[in-house]
């Protein structure tokens, strides 16, 4: 039996047995294994939670309730600084006709991301989440803040992040996604996203959110000029706050559209392949064992992320909105049937899952 196939074995023998991935032996499968060893490994771990050929979905708009950021990500084209033409804040009345019109098209989960606007207080997103759960109470669920956020607030409000999450709480908020991740290393934020904050403080943050009783997720952005060393790293801190914590209800990776923003130019706008997206999502599903949900991105990928089903996601949803990502290039169809259909022809039976009330 030849090296390859021994090492091959071996890790099939732990995914069988239950057994956690070695970092070694993930970057061993995606320099080694071929698409269909990848696939056969993440349905095997998919297969722990989910059935075979089931697969759920959502529909949801992210709601952008300003543009105004000091962050300066060099992958973003969406925010202005502070005094630049063109910013805005949303007023309650506009963030409810957004709201207003994701009930109308059958959504019911609303995400909101705005990035670190320095003019907005903290009682500006309470205020904004306590008026949205008294006027729909549980007839939508939304996603408050990311954990990059929620960490700009609190800092700007002089209050620890246990403080800043009981005033969410006390607001109507149960989620706070674990989104402003990008990639989870310290080398890539100082390359990119130099004001923003470190491993260690994002994953203080966050866990302070769990202790608080808040839920929250994973998230995951590739395509940038990451190794495959530092996805793996992230891939790994995620798990390891998994298995402290168990707070993470899902996981899930889109990639980077490099149009109109600053390193998108460095990189001569190129895309990574939906085949290199597809392969990532089963090491994530076969690595992240301790995550219940692996989620595909119709968003960055529209219908061949439903492709990714077979590489071991469950999940996704059919977005109507994300003004963030739309700016760098994302497009967004709203026939939502005709993506249903994909996933069927996949074989596969999508389920609505609500969020509200559920992990």
């Amino acid at each position: 039996m030849n090296t390859l196939t021994a090492t091959l074995d071996e890790i099939r023998e732990k995914v069988d047995a239950r057994q956690s991935i070695s970092t070694a032996d993930a970057l061993y499968l995606w320099q080694n294994a071929t698409d269909a060893e990848l696939r056969e490994l993440a349905t095997k771990v998919r297969a722990r939670y989910h059935a075979p050929d089931a697969c759920t979905y959502l529909v949801m708009r992210i709601v952008n309730y300003t543009n105004v950021c000091v962050a300066q990500c060099d992958y973003c084209a969406f925010y202005k600084l502070p005094g630049q033409p063109g910013g805005y804040v949303l007023t309650h009345d506009e963030v409810f006709a957004k709201l207003d019109e994701l009930l109308a098209l059958g959504g019911d989960l609303a995400g909101f991301n705005g990035g670190f606007n320095p003019h907005l207080p903290l009682e500006y997103y309470c205020d904004l989440f306590a008026a949205i759960r008294a006027r729909y109470g549980d007839k939508l669920e939304f996603y408050a803040l990311t954990i990059a956020e929620f960490m700009y607030l609190a800092d700007h409000a002089k209050l620890d992040y246990a403080q800043a999450a009981e005033r969410f709480l006390a607001a109507g908020v149960r989620w706070i996604t674990g989104g402003g991740s990008e990639i989870l290393t310290e080398d890539f934020r100082k390359r990119h996203s130099k004001f923003k904050y470190t491993v260690a403080q994002y994953f203080e943050a966050q866990t302070a959110l769990v202790k608080a009783g808040l839920k929250t997720t994973a998230t995951m952005v590739i395509g940038f000029d990451e190794t495959i060393e530092e996805r793996i790293e992230h891939l790994d801190r995620t798990r390891q706050f998994q298995d402290q914590t168990n707070g993470l209800a899902s996981f899930l990776c889109w990639t980077f559209k490099p149009y109109f923003t600053a390193l998108g130019n460095q990189l001569g706008g190129i895309e990574i392949s939906t085949g290199e997206y597809l392969r990532h999502l089963a090491l994530s599903r076969i690595f992240l064992d301790n995550v219940p949900r692996i989620r595909t991105s119709v968003l960055t990928q529209n219908a061949r992320a439903l492709e990714g089903l077979l590489y071991g996601a469950d999940d996704f949803d059919l977005p109507i909105e994300d003004e963030v990502t739309q700016k760098a290039g994302a497009t967004i169809d709203l026939k939502f049937d005709e993506m249903l259909d994909v996933a069927r022809q996949l074989g596969f039976t999508p389920t609505y899952r609500h969020v509200a009330g559920s992990q």
